[in-house]
């Protein structure tokens, strides 16, 4: 069991019995008040009870080089720009995968099966299929587009997979 909330549009926090885990989605940045302090970027990490894959997608660049004898093409260096890659996160909190993306369409494929996603994206939505969307951002326009209403709650509180909705749902947190 786990709770997820939300203080403003750009973060997600994750609670469990154990630890407290926000999301920065904007500064691909997780606080966990470890001792180490806040984590940045990919990697796959553990904290407590909640897994965590932080998968970087954006701007990826190839680059061929030439070889020295006579220009033969090497393979492809590929590297981000960090000035236009970002972090999101599929997070695992007993048996029940979470989404974290804000308003990225990039790297989708990479999160795999989501019950929950916490998106501001419509074609997102769309794409991963969640059971249950966490809206971030601009709601309005998203419910109007997947012609659905949304529900407000303060904090969602998750028992595991088996109770998440059948059909989509689309909560706001506030």
């Amino acid at each position: 069991m786990f709770d997820i909330e939300s203080k403003n549009p750009d973060e997600i926090t994750i609670t469990t019995k154990k630890t407290a885990v926000t999301f920065n989605v904007s500064q691909g940045m997780i606080d966990a008040n470890l001792k180490v302090g806040k984590i940045q970027g990919p990697g796959e990490f553990e904290i407590g009870d909640v897994s965590i894959r932080a998968l970087g997608v954006g701007a990826q660049s190839a680059n061929k080089e030439q070889a020295g004898d006579g220009g033969a093409e090497v393979s492809p260096v590929v590297a981000f720009d960090a000035g236009e890659a970002r972090t999101i996160y599929d997070v695992e909190v007993g048996g029940v995968h979470v989404g974290i993306i804000g308003g990225c369409e990039e790297g989708l494929d990479e999160l795999g099966m989501v019950g929950i996603l916490c998106t501001s994206s419509v074609r997102a939505v769309r794409e991963v299929e969640p059971k249950l969307v966490v809206a971030m951002g601009n709601v309005d326009g998203m419910v109007t587009d997947l012609k659905l209403s949304a529900r407000t709650e303060k904090k969602l509180k998750i028992k595991n997979a088996d109770s998440l909705p059948l059909a989509l749902e689309v909560v706001v947190l506030n």
